[in-house]
């Protein structure tokens, strides 16, 4: 028994014994070692957001790995202190690159530390991986070895621009500072807001190490500038200094709008709250990343870590460069981790040391494979879905953010597909882009709901240059009025300058200004109105008023606004009296296609009448000459009204009357027509072409200093055949003088100077075609000025409202004149004016004759069809014309004429008889008829008496009347159905 339990403890123990040691070897078996790969951490430590961006990189480390704790790989970290230094940070990633062999470096933290030190990096294959430099300027290196685990500044250009667009700003100052950081956003944001129009007139370079003094300076110039709108970007060191001058200064009241871009709204975290007063009303775009739970959880445990770690730090809060931070951790450690199981060593160059460092580090030999492996990274992160496409995290959606009380207010997103919304709304995208400010309420600076104009004339800045024309003639529309003793302007009036002083009125803000006569010492012109416009140009005068024409060659160098008067040249010539009457003017009321439409009705309508009456009117039948006089004299006489043949037809009748209607408006136009022309005849213009006084080689004149004289030479006018007048008296005297005496044939003028010469000679003058088209009048300003949109609208609320007539009435309406186009003739009248009533003519004439072809051709059908198919289409044409041309007895015309008379019974109704039929007691059947030849007489039977017995009986024979009947014809077919001509 002792045996057999000895023996089982020792079979215990052995058993024991083995389960240890295949415990031990399979766990030396699973527990491999892993590879430590060196990554390099270059940062601003001293700086909030290095200690962050640190603490973030641990915790990454510690997230990953605690969740894939079989992973071969595992990363070292090797810290480096910029020390917010350039060379600082070039020095640090040169001692990791070279002394350490990092395979990868994090960081820098600036834009500017970042420039040299990705050169580095691609000289010694070693990936670059920043989350906090933003400038799109780091692109253009162009080095596949640079990886931006953050937004780059180019991105957020479009937000803002959309941001400006929909408030109707036309002009933003930009700000910034002078680093790479502040530099590198400029081309883009400028190329983004001139796409919407909206011009730059200048930028504002605020040095990183500028004192409050220089940034004060600075603000006070922008102050003197009409601009209100500001767009800034810089950190939120500098950007904090630069809002608390502005407030101080009196920049952040009504009438101000500022946007701020993400370099700053990114670390409003960072700001130390007591700088929010300053900010009130500023609008902020920054980088939305949406709320998960795996987000708030990461939040919670960092703030616990942090508060831990840099317990000098209170209530520090994560920002979007921390979790940027932590994501990039994330690819580096998975692209480690899928990179082969290569040899993590530097392999050393065999340039010989010329004393710099610079030669001597080595190359990684797995860096090709680790950009790779970065560059097809993909996961979902904290910030969202991470993926480097060239090396860079594609856009994102970005929140705009308005500064209110003692935070900030969201007031929108924007989106690259949606543009500005108010709710984000991922599952359903816009694919167009809205430019209506679909934002939520937003406080200006100033605590106003209003949006800013964005232009505004600075009251402690210099007032409005104002440049006028002076010249001798045309004063209604400027006139400079100069003191003999001084030689300076005492008054400048005119309707130009009333209309100017009207829509500055109506302007939205009070604009100061002064006006300068473009004027020599002595009170002459100084120049044309191209000279004083070019004075603008060169910046002399900040606008002009006057009769500034708007042409394109002028615009070139200056923007006009919308014009306040009528547009166009015209020319204008004498208007002679016509002491020979003209024998034939009774024709030209009507033009000559409206005399042959007329004619060739009037013989249409005398052709329809005569065929719908022909066969059952007395006085439309006869020899065939009478006949057509009858006709012709029927429609003839109807322009005065005076036929007097009868229309018996409800056809004709109807034809007539709508033919009454169409002269009756005919002759009373041509009545109104020739008595004007009658009346106005004598006055007509001595030049209708100009192009015949260039070919003549008369004279023109022109206004001097015009921009005319280029349009006559143009013309192929020689310089001897123009002739410059300055007044309206110059130009009267020179129109008498006539062309053989230094005079001038015609005058080529814009409109409302025409206007004004017309209303003063109205009875002498008339305008004449050619019109020249021009833009009128407008008022000059600088190219790109803000003004001219303000100023335009002004224009148009004066020219619409009773304000522009008054002073039209207060500087030129002199007297009653006629209309200068009524003192020529007027024109004929046209086929055209009457289209419509020939047309009511022509149809109703047509529908006539086709009903009654109609009912002709029903009557007719025993006829039709007694023709043989061999019978040729002229035989039957022949023969039915012959049918048509007799009298119809069944008319009621010829039955109450003739019979009605002869019997003096308007009871009995008779027919024709051609025969009779012997033994029968009825009357002739009608084919009985076609066997009579050649009968003598007519029977007609009282067939009132005949139906009582229901036949002819002798009884009834014998009151039969014989009514001799001569000289009737009728048509038979014989039993050949050939047609026979009868006498009846």
């Amino acid at each position: 028994m002792q045996k057999s339990n000895s023996l089982f403890l020792q079979l215990f123990c052995l058993f024991i014994s083995c389960r240890i040691l295949l415990i031990h070897v399979a766990v030396a078996q699973n527990t491999t070692i892993p590879v430590a790969v060196n990554v390099g951490v270059v940062l601003d430590f001293d700086t909030q957001l290095g200690k962050i961006g640190l603490s973030c990189i641990n915790t990454a480390l510690s997230d990953f790995y605690a969740a894939h704790g079989s992973y071969r790989t595992r990363l070292v970290l090797n810290l480096r202190d910029s020390k917010m230094d350039v060379v600082g940070a070039a020095s640090a990633a040169l001692d990791l690159i070279k002394n350490v062999e990092v395979q990868a470096i994090i960081g820098p933290q600036t834009s500017m530390e970042a420039n040299f030190v990705i050169n580095l990096g691609n000289k010694s294959q070693v990936p670059i991986i920043s989350f906090t430099a933003t400038s799109p300027s780091l692109t253009s290196l162009r080095s596949p070895y640079f990886f931006r685990a953050t937004q780059n500044d180019s991105s957020q250009v479009k937000a803002i621009s959309a941001i400006v667009q929909p408030f109707e700003w036309r002009e933003a100052v930009l700000i910034y500072i002078d680093n790479e950081f502040g530099e590198g956003i400029i081309p883009y944001l400028t190329d983004a807001l001139q796409e919407i129009d909206v011009r730059v007139p200048y930028r504002s370079v605020i040095p990183s190490s500028a004192s409050d003094d220089q940034i004060s300076q600075e603000l006070y110039k922008l102050m003197t500038m009409p601009t209100r709108v500001f767009i800034v970007h810089m950190p939120p060191s500098l950007g904090t200094r630069l809002f608390a001058k502005a407030k101080q200064i009196g920049m952040m009241r009504e009438g101000y709008a500022w946007v701020v871009t993400g370099g700053m709204t990114n670390l409003w975290s960072l700001t130390d709250p007591s700088t929010i007063d300053s900010m009130q009303g500023v609008l902020g775009v920054r980088t939305y990343v949406p709320r998960t739970n795996e987000l708030e959880n990461f939040r919670v445990r960092w703030k616990r870590k942090f508060q831990q770690d840099n317990p000098t730090i209170i209530n520090a809060e994560l920002n979007i460069f921390g979790l940027w931070a932590y994501d990039a951790t994330f690819a580096l450690a998975m692209a480690i981790e899928n990179v082969s199981m290569a040899n993590f060593s530097f392999k050393r160059t065999n340039v010989s040391s010329s004393g710099t460092d610079l030669e001597t580090f080595g190359v990684s030999q797995i860096g090709p494979q680790l950009i790779q492996a970065l560059s097809s990274t993909k996961f979902r992160g904290l910030t969202g879905d991470i993926d480097f496409v060239n090396g860079q995290l594609q856009s994102s959606l970005f929140q705009i953010v308005n500064v209110n009380g003692n935070g900030e207010r969201k007031v929108g997103f924007w989106t690259p597909k949606s543009g500005l919304v108010r709710e984000l709304n991922l599952t359903n995208r816009s694919t167009d882009s809205t430019y209506k400010p679909n934002l939520g309420p937003i406080i200006w600076p100033g605590d106003t709901t209003s949006p800013p104009k964005g232009w505004e004339i600075p009251t402690n800045g210099k007032k409005l240059r104002i440049g006028v024309p002076v010249k001798l003639g045309f004063r209604e529309f400027i006139n400079v009025t100069w003191d003999p003793n001084s030689h300076r302007a005492t008054s400048i009036t005119g309707y130009s300058i009333d209309v100017f002083y009207a829509v500055m009125a109506a302007m939205p803000y009070a604009v100061t200004y002064d006006f300068f006569p473009f004027a020599t010492p002595d009170g002459k012109s100084a120049g044309t109105y191209d000279d004083l416009i070019f004075q603008v140009y060169i910046g002399a005068y900040d606008a002009v008023v006057g009769d500034t024409t708007i042409i394109a060659n002028r615009s070139r160098y200056v923007d006009f606004t919308l014009p306040y008067t009528e547009s166009g040249v015209s020319m204008i010539v004498p208007i002679r009296e016509n002491g020979r009457k003209n024998v034939w003017v009774f024709l030209k009321p009507l033009t000559w296609e409206l005399w042959v439409t007329s004619a060739c009705f009037f013989v249409f309508i005398g052709f329809v009448v005569w065929v719908l009456e022909h066969r059952i009117n007395e006085d439309f039948r006869g020899p065939p000459s009478y006949q057509a006089g009858t006709s012709f004299w029927f429609a003839f006489s109807t322009m005065v009204f005076a036929h007097r043949e009868r229309v018996v037809s409800n056809l004709a009748r109807f034809v007539v009357i709508i033919w009454c209607f169409v002269v009756l408006i005919l002759t009373q136009s041509y009545t109104a027509s020739l008595t004007s022309l009658l009346t106005v005849e004598q006055l007509q213009p001595t030049v209708t072409n100009i192009f015949e006084l260039s070919k003549k080689g008369e004279k023109v004149g022109f206004k001097q200093g015009s921009f005319v004289e280029g349009i006559l030479k143009g013309l192929n006018f020689a310089e001897s055949q123009i002739v410059k007048y300055q007044s309206l008296e110059e130009l009267n005297d020179l129109f008498t003088k006539g062309s053989a005496n230094g005079g001038i044939a015609a005058a080529l003028d814009e409109i409302p100077y025409l206007k004004l010469f017309l209303a003063k000679y109205c009875d002498k003058y008339t305008t004449v075609e050619p019109t020249f088209k021009t833009d009128g009048f407008g008022f000059v300003f600088p190219r790109g000025s803000p003004l001219v949109a303000y100023v335009s609208r002004a224009i148009l609320n004066v020219t619409e409202s009773e304000k522009m007539k008054q002073i039209e009435d207060a500087w030129f309406k002199k007297e009653s004149c006629p209309d200068p186009n009524t003192l020529v003739s007027s024109n004929s009248l046209g086929v055209e004016s009457f289209r419509g009533l020939f047309l009511i003519a022509g149809v109703a004439s047509l529908s006539a004759l086709i009903i009654f072809a109609a009912m002709f051709l029903h009557e007719q059908r025993h006829v039709l069809l007694r023709f043989n198919s061999e019978t040729p289409i002229w035989r039957r044409i022949q023969i039915i014309s012959r049918i048509f041309d007799q009298r119809d007895l069944n008319s009621h015309t010829f039955r109450t004429s003739e019979l009605g008379d002869k019997s003096g019974n308007d009871n009995v109704h008779t027919i024709g008889v051609a025969g009779d039929s012997p033994n029968t007691k009825c009357p002739p059947s009608p084919s009985s008829y076609s066997n009579q030849t050649q009968p003598d007489f007519v029977l007609f039977v009282d067939q009132g008496r005949a139906a009582e017995n229901g036949d002819l009986t002798t009884t009834t024979v014998a009151s039969l009347d014989i009514i001799p009947f001569p000289e009737r014809r009728s048509i038979e077919l014989d039993n050949k159905n050939e047609p026979r001509e009868q006498w009846v």
